[in-house]
């Protein structure tokens, strides 16, 4: 099936409009995709207030010292590790 071709974009916010209401598969033949990966590129990150029981900071800051890390380091670690593990069993 042939494709269409893209339009060329004054600046993002155009793109950014253009795809939102159009479908990328009339421009991009996704089967020819290869996944890649961007080793060095650190993931953005976003600043969140959350608040939790002080014993349970307490014990948080306890494991970190254990595990030489910083306590919001091991923080992000857990969390992860948890959604990786239920993303696993909702499949």
């Amino acid at each position: 099936m042939p494709r269409k071709k893209l339009p060329t974009f004054k600046d993002p916010e155009k793109e950014q409009e253009f795809w939102a209401s159009h479908d990328s598969t009339d421009y991009v033949d996704w089967s020819k995709a290869r996944h890649i990966r961007f080793p060095n590129l650190k993931p953005s990150t976003k600043t969140i207030s959350l608040r939790l029981p002080q014993g349970l900071l307490e014990d948080i800051k306890i494991m970190a010292n254990r595990q030489d890390v910083p306590y919001q380091s091991l923080i992000k670690i857990l969390l992860a590790r948890a959604v990786e593990g239920e993303n696993r069993t909702s499949r």
